[in-house]
């Protein structure tokens, strides 16, 4: 090869790597650009603990999730009627009540959802646990419920305090429980925009309950709707997108969220809320 091609090859390969470079600083710089102006709420460190500034501490919320052999649903729902009939009458639940019970037809199937709530924080709890779980009634209706259950879940949770005030609802209807698994250190973030967000869809008493989780899965968010039917629930959805305010709450949120899923739910026969 000639002193000639060795310069001119040379060259040439000076300028591909500089326009490789040039070329990777623009993306960057045009990604940054767009990643700032994607997360533009800020949030700043705190010494305050997440739930201090999100809800009130003093109520938890109690959730169970029962995945229930698919040959059994009807004696396991016949079981757990006792087993809250049961509670209801001990005097240590005075500060426990069920607050909605629900079978899931669409999503996770053979799977039970009840939701208990506690007034008086974790002391509550500890009580309740320990006189009423450790009661022989309930634990042999625990261990007849173990034979048709083919896993289970407890969540401890905390209400979102921008969220409408849990009230029961009557007549028939469905509930959709939309779960979602955010990064770590997001939570504030994410009720930030949904502070404003609710505003846009608490006009049609759609919104049930939102809880984030404080024991069990972690950095869990779970809101619950309430509507008549599944077109009701169409509808509801689509004219949310026509209120100013509610697209930028999607925008701003949806890269928050690692995982999501929803369930269909419809209230069994003893649950408060129908």
């Amino acid at each position: 090869m000639s002193q000639l091609t060795r310069n001119l090859t040379k060259s040439f390969n000076l300028y591909q790597s500089f326009r490789a470079f040039s070329t990777s600083s623009v993306c960057q710089a045009r990604d940054q650009g767009w990643l700032n102006n994607l997360f533009v709420r800020k949030i700043e460190p705190t010494k305050e603990s997440h739930s201090s500034k999100l809800s009130d501490k003093e109520i938890i919320y109690e959730l169970h999730t029962h995945n229930v052999r698919s040959d059994s649903m009807d004696k396991y729902l016949a079981n757990y009627k006792q087993t809250v009939d049961f509670v209801r009458s001990q005097e240590a639940t005075a500060n426990c009540e069920l607050v909605g019970s629900w079978s899931v037809t669409v999503g996770d199937l053979d799977q039970c959802v009840h939701l208990y709530k506690y007034t008086g924080g974790f002391e509550r709890v500890d009580n309740f646990h320990n006189n009423v779980w450790t009661h022989p009634d309930y634990k042999k209706l625990a261990k007849e419920r173990g034979n048709m259950l083919r896993a289970r879940h407890l969540q401890y949770l905390l209400a979102f305090s921008f969220w409408p005030e849990i009230t029961p609802r009557a007549g028939k209807n469905i509930y959709e429980i939309r779960s979602y698994k955010l990064q770590p250190g997001t939570m504030i973030e994410w009720s930030n925009n949904w502070a404003r967000a609710i505003k846009h869809r608490a006009e049609n008493d759609g919104p049930f309950a939102g809880f984030f989780s404080q024991i069990g899965r972690l950095y869990n968010v779970h809101h619950i709707w309430c509507y008549p039917s599944l077109q009701a629930r169409k509808e509801t959805r689509e004219s949310a997108w026509k209120m100013p305010g509610w697209d930028e709450c999607v925008a701003y949120t949806v890269p928050l969220i690692n995982d999501m899923h929803t369930r269909i739910c419809v209230p069994t026969e003893f649950s408060p809320t129908q």
